[in-house]
């Protein structure tokens, strides 16, 4: 199959899966449902034209076009195209603190976002590993500066929504406790970790993404139970 032919099946099973995976999960009045829809026009018009053209190559006005809005309707949405072709990301995000926020109360923090990461990993609607332009798109983030700056937007976010999950879980001031922030920090860590080794060779391999998240998880598990070397404190005679 050629590198043309390759695209085109990406593409089209993209678009497939993006509609089955953005319907929304409970009724909505007929202007959400309208927004909505438009939205998820210009994201996949947005990854479609990145991985067919290239970044460079693509403008805000052809994603407007290809989704048939104005450019006006564009800036609606979206600050740029580099945000809609990740608009996947940010939807991603916001489904792993809704189970975040679901999963019940005794659980400890690191436990529950593990869980809440596996709730979504393992709903066959949103399943990356199922979506080949997932993995394409992504791989971006760490070669275009314009891409990498726009995930960390969606991430930044998204992070400040777990901690703040979190220390309601645990009825403390995040400000003052650092347990909300250290767990989410540790744990969004490892699920980024998890997906650049799946993006970098996983995927093409046929890796399972939640296995190798679990791997993942379990290697943090395991190094943060090392007991720690005693570290070593220089004294005045130690000076040269």
């Amino acid at each position: 199959m050629s590198q043309r032919d390759k695209t085109r099946s990406t593409v089209e099973h993209m678009k497939a899966e993006e509609t089955r995976r953005t319907q929304p999960p409970a009724p909505v009045d007929r202007r959400r449902r309208k927004a909505l829809r438009t939205r998820e026009a210009l994201a996949r018009a947005a990854m479609e034209l990145v991985l067919e053209e290239g970044l460079d190559s693509v403008t805000v006005e052809a994603v407007a076009e290809r989704a048939d809005v104005t450019r006006r309707t564009f800036s609606r949405y979206f600050a740029g195209k580099e945000e809609a072709a990740l608009d996947f990301a940010r939807a991603d995000t916001e489904r792993i603190n809704a189970a975040l926020r679901a999963r019940p109360a005794h659980e400890p923090p690191l436990p529950a976002y593990r869980a809440a990461v596996a709730d979504w990993l393992a709903d066959p609607a949103y399943a990356w590993q199922d979506t080949p332009g997932y993995a394409g798109i992504f791989a971006l983030v760490d070669s275009e500066p314009t891409m990498f700056a726009a995930f960390e937007r969606v991430r930044v976010a998204a992070q400040a929504e777990s901690v703040r999950i979190l220390a309601e879980r645990l009825g403390v001031d995040p400000g003052r406790d650092p347990r909300p922030a250290a767990v989410v920090g540790a744990a969004a860590g490892v699920l980024l970790a998890a997906l650049r080794l799946w993006i970098r060779g996983g995927h093409e391999a046929g890796e399972d993404l939640p296995a190798l998240v679990d791997r993942v998880y379990a290697t943090l598990v395991t190094e943060a139970g090392r007991t720690p070397a005693t570290p070593q404190h220089r004294t005045e005679s130690d000076t040269p």
